[in-house]
């Protein structure tokens, strides 16, 4: 989630916390209660749909049975995990899979002895995951190189942090063993990156995602059909440390968009994959 979001969200959820802070000039009232039932309400609804709406969403549109239609004679699906096209009686149902492939986006990257070894094997487990699929499905990688004195600082930042917790924890002599080896891995992760960058490395940020359409006589048959696809392919990948989730919400509705037209930058698209993955 982006500044932006988060300046947005600050500015929309402040009118019912100022409603609460200020219950007590109402006086002890029934309509005091329910106004600061209310304004509890409001500031969690506000909160679940900035931070779950691929949760919430689906939710409400699974509930009250509300489907989109993005293009001419296409639909999104009630449960919001999938894309509808009807062609002369035959449906064509289109659903998404996030993943990543490397450990090489800095938010999650670890140190790894044997990254050389994993990344030369790569190829033979790509095709041996692949022989193991018979259907057509599409893997899509949108990067863009990040800026280098950005990441750097934001890096410097965390390191700082660490050692500080470090320092603090050592001081204490109450933090255990465990807590301590954890704070200093990080601080090796974070080095690690720094290493890299020093190297002449530039950091990259990267989205990949799976598309996998299936064709059914009815919307429901293209639905099953669908939904045993996906499974296929997050078991046939699974020996590549690819964490495969499949997008539901907005996020679907934003891969597909992908196909026509790319995102104008990085922070435009990670903004969206940030809560689900």
């Amino acid at each position: 989630m982006d500044e932006e979001a988060i300046i947005f969200i600050v500015f929309t959820a402040i009118i019912p916390v100022i409603v609460i802070a200020n219950m007590s000039t109402f006086g002890p009232t029934i309509y005091a209660y329910i106004a600061i039932i209310l304004a509890g309400l409001t500031l969690a609804a506000i909160l679940m749909i900035s931070f779950a709406d691929f949760i919430v969403f689906p939710t409400v549109t699974s509930i009250f049975g509300i489907t989109f239609q993005p293009f001419n004679n296409y639909e999104i699906t009630k449960h919001q995990e999938a894309v509808i096209k009807n062609v002369k009686g035959i449906y064509y149902a289109t659903g998404f899979l996030t993943a990543n492939l490397f450990a090489f986006e800095f938010k999650e990257e670890q140190v790894e002895e044997n990254l050389n070894d994993k990344m030369i094997s790569s190829l033979g487990n790509w095709e041996k995951a692949t022989m193991s699929i018979d259907f057509p499905f599409k893997f899509h990688i949108i990067s863009e190189g990040l800026d280098v004195q950005s990441i750097r600082d934001e890096l410097e930042g965390k390191r700082s942090y660490q050692e500080f917790n470090l320092s603090r924890a050592l001081q204490s002599g109450s933090a255990n063993d465990v807590i301590i080896t954890d704070i200093q891995r990080k601080i090796s992760i974070i080095q690690a990156q720094l290493d890299r960058i020093s190297q002449g490395e530039r950091p990259i940020g990267a989205i990949m995602y799976f598309e996998t359409t299936a064709v059914g006589v009815s919307k429901k048959a293209a639905l099953d059909v669908l939904t045993e696809q996906i499974k296929r392919l997050q078991i046939a990948f699974t020996g590549m440390d690819m964490q495969m989730l499949r997008v539901v919400g907005r996020e679907l509705y934003t891969l597909y968009k992908f196909n026509f037209m790319l995102p104008y930058d990085n922070i435009n698209i990670t903004t969206y994959f940030d809560t689900q993955k």
